[in-house]
């Protein structure tokens, strides 16, 4: 590992210093194993392997730099025999294709270790087609059967790391066949005319190079000849994708001035533009893009060059040079990579210097490579549109997609996004939303540049409909079914095409469980995960040494066969590791687990007084310090359930009272005219809209149900106040009808909030409706027969007053218009008259018939049309502005006394249309009538006013709708707010009738006792004496006998109750069902609290109870096992109907708790710690053989770490038992007897040097039998000692 990092960090100056290195790395085996140990004898392997292979490189490099001709002399048919026989084999397998596809292309370079660091995990000797191309021409095959092995071992790991079935594993097989049937071809033939072939072949091609050369062109050039001849290579963890598109604009010189840059490498192979891939991450680098004011990487030149923004290859050279200026300003001169900066800007004068040779050669290169890309247009069009056809294909099955049965289409609630309006919160919880149109058009317009894009989309769609949508819904259903049909119709068309801008073949290499697309850099979870697993890895004591080296291997089975039979899940570091290169652990709380569980292990296996113990608990408490720093603490994220109650409540409230008419008049205007306090309950608490909306406002509503209550009271008492066909009792029912729909909506009828509101309906509403108008019809019926008799007898009285006048009245002559003092008037237009008293405004009456009588004088007939202020109502009524009501008031008057022309307009017309040659203030507005008998106002549903001669027009601007408040409205400065109380759900005592009930007492299901509503399955807390905390009870039974109030039920305990190890942890407020049950006075209880099951506590709150008295109980403690056992579920109850039911609210997503550790685990460091305080380092040594500083990497562990080498085949010797020492006094006599009864049973066949264990056995059990009264042991004991 540390020749690697050296290697990594470039810290070699030559091979003389790696050859140093390995040489003191074998050098070290050798001295430590014995020579007949296998390890000895692999050292000397390995030197002699590296020997030979350094000798072989730098053989070969000499001679390829200084003696080219003599190679040529030697060898003057450029190959033997032999070695064109391979190649034809190898070429064979290279160049097979199937269906167009090239077969060999996913076995001709090994895959990335940092993309697939499992693959070398399972493969011990990975090798692929360029190392075998390469030994071909290094001479290390001796015959065609040992190639044989090398192509049976490359296809056999291909088969071994990818699933059955897959086209790696096929194309596996079809390479095998190949290779079988052209060996079969080349044995059968003459090998003169086969090599002759081959190399006439060869020659015929002309320029082509051979399957060998094609396999060794990578690292065949210097460095500086590479970059002048534009060829760039590339090494693994770099995607095939950009190579592809690079060779195919390689003769562009704008291309080859990006490549010369990003392909240099030194001399150990290294990228030297690699740090200048992509931009500093802004989290770890804030202030470079305060000193940087123009940021450039190659990441953004290369998209710039996808979109063809570089016009020339001087604006690609300038971008290039502010690159590099940006690093030399930022980093220091002596830094590494400011001396990048300098031999990249070497580099890039040369290449340039190159091209501009290049283009004084041949002046139309650009033009010869503009024009090879036009060569190739219509074969990229065949491919988009082939892509294209198979993304319509895929939005097809889905948009096409129905339900079993019912043959409704599935896609319908996807088609396009929710409404902002209707659902306001889904787009602050999902942030990136996006529908079926969205894609459709996406497609259309060829905005997807590969059909993963389009994949993509398409699973964020679903992904969002699950997060918003509760699990189990229909929406949430239809998109795991969509989904499921999306990826078999893309497994139905087959893998696509090849097409270097949709996939790289490479990619299909890979098993099915690892994404084969990983970036180079560390994911903000893979830091976290790095992080957690290096703090615990290399934390030190005050004395320096290295707690964790004990874990990082587990124990060999021959060393401690019963720790596997004790552990049921064995785990080390090393395991941890590897399953964090895999990305096995999708969150911190995966490796969290692996790691403690690693600790219970450590902790079960050893003893409570031994020092593996004491650091299992060390490192468990640093792991926990390090995830809550990393996390900033408890991150549970529990919402504000009192707060999103509050929010519910407000927005129902505001949308009820805002709630209007298709002319927009509120309906709530009506009710403002309720009194507060109920004529026919003066008694009662007053309430009205006013006083709900001070609640509201300082949130004293926590429940639903209680709200609702409040405002279907304001809401009955509106209909109890008035005429079944008044205007008020209309817009009751509207706004109860209207509550009920929005309470449901915002609810989504239980499934976020859960409350015996919702249990109240329109069909309930529609029947209190139908009893209150049966009740008050009646009285009505006969209220309006009295009215009808009273206004027949005034029309009679005044008939009679008026004599023979009505005689005269039928020689009246009438007429649709009469003039006056140069004005015309005409029926149905509206007039001023004068006032009946002084200093009032003058009325205005709408004229329905003009006559003239026998003395010449002119008069009209009309109905009055009062203002607000001539009407009696409410101060809190509001009007609109120029607002003017219908009377019932209809008289005659003199045509003398009209003082102008005026218009009234019905409010439908009024906003949108204006008379004509009529001045603002003389145009009125009418919505309702006014009966100044009842002092009632009601809505005009149908204008029936009298056609009037004057011209309308539209308005320019359509007029807003505003209203005003009553002019007998108090000033704001003296408006007081109403006081506004705690409201609370009404409850009652509810009793129960229990069977095999103690005489004298009463049970309830409900009861109120010292202002505590209590009902049967409450928990609460109790008050215990010498407890750190209070226990929770819950109530089952609850009863009253001679004035004192009882209840009886299970007891809930804390973990610092129970028996348990240290490492052992527990979520936060968990508490565990004993099995204690007692019967406790109502008086101790100290207050409410709720126990969730590990289900609801994910999922659901009351909306009463404070977050810090909600519990969680997953867990029953069995005291007499000292265990804890997990069940399904809390018990549940079922009350009657009079019992006030808690509110449930549910969370949108499922929070995630978080575990904290034992509260014994502080003291028991602390009780550890001061026992080894006063040890030395030599005993600690003593007591574990690799604790220490941890340097030695063959130390031997106490219990936890494998044993390593010939270790395991050692002879017993009494330092290795050292750990015995630390047994207590009962666990040496047990040890003990087991020691002797295994000697007794074996007729103590035992070697000379296995002795030792047996005597340490007798030697403490003399001991047990000298200080204890184990006289049992003695026959036993003296039997031991006799043999």
């Amino acid at each position: 590992m540390k020749i690697q990092q050296k290697l990594k960090m470039e810290e070699y100056d030559d091979v003389e210093q790696l050859t140093a290195d390995f040489q003191l790395l074998f050098n070290n085996a050798k001295t430590y194993y014995k020579p007949e140990t296998p390890e000895y004898r692999a050292a000397c392997k390995l030197w002699d392997l590296y020997i030979r292979t350094k000798n072989e490189f730098v053989q070969r490099g000499d001679y390829d730099e200084d003696d080219d001709d003599d190679d040529s002399q030697e060898n003057p048919g450029g190959a033997t025999e032999e070695e064109e026989v391979l190649g034809q084999l190898l070429e064979a397998v290279l160049t097979y294709t199937e269906h167009g596809r090239l077969i060999s292309e996913l076995f001709q370079r090994l895959p990335s270790k940092v993309q697939y660091p499992d693959y070398y995990a399972i493969i011990k000797e990975p090798i692929d087609l360029k190392a075998i191309a390469q030994r071909i021409q290094m001479g290390f095959y001796k015959s065609v059967n040992h190639m044989t092995k090398d192509i049976d071992l490359l296809v056999k790991n291909a088969k071994t790391y990818n699933e059955p079935g897959s086209q790696v594993f096929k194309d596996a097989n079809t390479i095998k066949k190949i290779f079988a049937q052209r060996k079969l071809e080349l044995e059968h033939s003459e090998p003169i005319k086969s090599s002759i072939r081959i190399r006439n072949r060869r020659f015929a091609q002309g320029d082509r190079l051979s399957s060998i050369t094609t396999a060794l062109q990578y690292g065949s050039e210097s460095e500086e000849d590479a970059i002048l001849t534009g060829s760039v290579h590339y090494d693994e963890g770099e995607s095939e994708a950009e190579s592809i598109h690079s060779s195919m604009d390689m003769s562009n010189p704008i291309f080859q001035m990006y490549e010369a840059v990003r392909g240099c490498r030194n001399n150990q192979g290294h990228l030297l533009a690699e740090p200048f891939f992509q931009l500093p991450s802004r989290k770890d680098y804030p202030d470079y893009f305060h000193q940087i004011s123009h940021p450039v990487s190659l990441q953004t030149i290369r998209s710039k060059m996808k979109n063809n923004e570089y016009e020339s290859v001087e604006q690609i050279d300038t971008e290039l040079n502010l690159m590099f200026e940006n690093a030399k300003r930022y980093n220091v001169p002596s830094s590494q990579i400011y001396k990048r900066v300098l031999k990249l800007q070497h580099i890039l004068q040369m290449k340039r210097k190159e091209l501009t040779r290049r283009d004084d050669e041949d002046g139309d290169s650009m033009l010869s490579s503009t024009l090879s890309d036009g060569g190739s247009t219509k074969r990229k069009s065949h491919k988009k549109n082939t892509k294209k056809n198979r993304m319509k294909a895929l939005y097809a099955a889905v948009a096409e997609a129905r339900e079993m049965g019912t043959g409704r289409r599935l896609c319908d609630l996807f088609m396009v996004k929710p409404s902002k309006k209707d659902y306001p919160d889904y787009y602050k919880i999902i942030l990136e939303p996006v529908d079926l149109r969205t894609i459709d058009h996406n497609i259309r317009a060829d905005r997807y540049t590969s059909e993963d894009a389009m994949m993509e989309d398409m699973r964020l769609m679903f992904r969002n409909a699950r997060h918003y949508n509760e699990e189990g819904s229909q929406v949430y259903n239809d998109a795991n079914i969509l989904e499921k049909v999306l990826k078999e119709k893309r497994r139905e068309l087959g893998p696509p095409p090849d097409d270097d801008d949709i996939i790289s073949p490479k990619l299909k290499i890979r098993k099915s469980g690892i994404s084969p697309k990983k970036s180079k850099y560390l994911t903000p979870l893979q830091q976290k995960l790095n992080e957690l697993y290096e703090a615990v890895k290399n934390y030190t004591d005050k004395r320096g040494r290295r707690l964790s080296t004990i874990f990082l291997r587990l124990p060999s089975r021959a060393e401690l066969p019963d720790y596997y039979l004790a552990i049921k899940k064995p785990v080390d570091m090393e395991k941890v590791k590897s399953h964090m290169l895999a990305n096995k652990y999708q969150d911190v709380d995966a490796l969290v687990e692996d790691l403690v569980l690693m600790f219970n292990n450590a902790c079960t296996y050893n003893e409570p007084e031994s020092l593996i113990y004491k650091d299992a608990l060390v490192l468990h408490k640093v792991l926990l310090e390090t995830r809550r720093d990393l996390e900033g603490g408890d991150d549970t994220n529990v919402p504000d359930v009192a707060r999103l109650i509050q929010e519910l409540i407000r927005n129902l409230f505001v949308s009820v009272l805002g709630h209007q008419d298709d002319e927009g008049r509120c309906y709530s205007d009506s009710l403002a005219e309720i009194p507060a306090v109920d004529p026919n309950n003066p008694d009662k608490t007053p309430l009205n809209f006013e006083i709900i909306r001070a609640k509201v406002d300082k949130g004293r509503y926590r429940r639903l149900d209680v709200f609702q209550d409040h405002m279907f009271e304001v809401l009955e008492k509106a209909r109890c106040l008035h005429r079944t066909d008044s205007e008020i009792f209309e817009d009751s029912v509207e706004l109860q009808q209207f509550f009920i729909r929005i309470r449901d909506e915002l609810c989504k009828n239980g499934e976020i909030l859960l409350s015996p509101a919702l249990s109240y309906t329109t069909k309930h509403l529609h029947s209190d409706v139908e009893k209150e108008k049966k009740e008050k019809l009646p009285k009505e019926y006969e209220e309006d027969k009295l009215k009808r008799e009273e206004e027949k007898k005034e029309a009679e009285k005044s008939e009679d007053t008026a004599g023979g006048g009505w005689q005269g009245a039928l020689q009246r002559n009438y007429s649709q218009d009469c003039s006056f003092k140069d004005n015309k008037y005409h029926v149905g237009e509206y007039v001023y008259v004068e006032p009946t008293e002084p200093n009032l405004q003058p009325h205005i009456v709408c004229i329905e018939r003009l006559w003239q009588d026998d003395a010449g004088e002119n008069w009209l007939y009309g109905c009055w049309f009062y203002r607000p202020n001539e009407t009696f109502h409410l101060a809190t009524r509001k009007f609109l502005e120029k607002e003017v009501f219908k009377s019932d008031y209809y008289n005659k008057i003199p045509v003398s006394k009209i003082l102008g022309k005026c218009v009234v307009m019905f409010v439908k017309e009024y906003f949108k249309l204006q008379p004509d040659s009529f001045r603002p203030e003389d145009v009125f507005v009418c919505e309702s009538r006014y009966s100044a008998k009842t002092k009632s106002f009601k809505k005009i549903k149908m204008w029936t006013m009298p056609l009037s001669s004057v011209k309308f027009v539209p308005r320019e601007v359509p007029l807003p709708v505003v209203r005003v408040a009553s002019m007998f409205a108090p000033k704001q400065e003296s408006e007081k707010p109403p006081e506004v109380a705690e409201d609370g759900k009404e409850r009652e005592d509810v009793t129960i009738e229990v069977s095999n009930g103690e005489p004298g007492c009463q049970y309830y299901e409900q009861l109120c006792y010292n202002d505590m509503w209590l009902k049967v399955g409450d928990c609460v807390y109790i008050r215990s004496h010498g407890l750190v905390r209070n226990r929770v009870g819950r109530i089952e039974k609850m009863w009253v006998r001679d004035g004192a109030a009882y209840f009886f039920g299970p007891i809930f305990i804390h973990p610092e109750e129970t028996e348990h190890e240290p490492t052992k942890m527990f979520y936060k407020k968990e508490v565990f069902l004993s099995n204690l049950e007692e019967t406790c006075p109502v008086t101790c209880i100290g207050g409410k609290c709720t126990v969730s099951s590990f289900k609801d506590f994910l999922s659901c709150r009351p909306t009463e109870m404070p977050e810090e008295d909600v519990l969680l109980c997953e867990s029953r403690y069995i005291e007499i096992e000292k265990q804890m056992k997990k069940f399904k579920g809390l018990k549940r109850f079922s009350l009657s109907a009079k019992v006030v039911e808690d509110e449930i609210y549910y969370f949108r997503s499922l929070i995630v708790p978080q575990k904290e550790p034992s509260p014994l685990l502080d003291k028991k460091i602390e009780e550890l710690e001061a026992k080894f305080a006063d040890m030395t380092d030599e005993e600690l040594e003593d007591l574990g053989d690799d604790d220490g500083d941890g340097s030695d990497a063959h130390c031997m562990p106490q219990l936890q770490t494998q044993l390593t080498g010939d270790m395991d085949m050692l002879h017993y010797a009494p330092p290795q038992v050292s750990s015995m020492l630390l047994l207590k006094e009962n666990h040496c006599l047990t040890l003990s007897c087991h020691l002797l009864s295994f000697a007794v049973y074996h007729e103590f066949r035992l070697p000379g040097n296995h002795l030792w264990p047996l005597m340490h056995a007798i030697q403490c059990l003399q001991v047990v039998h000298e200080t204890s009264n184990c006289f049992y042991l003695l026959p036993f004991f003296q039997r031991g000692q006799q043999r």
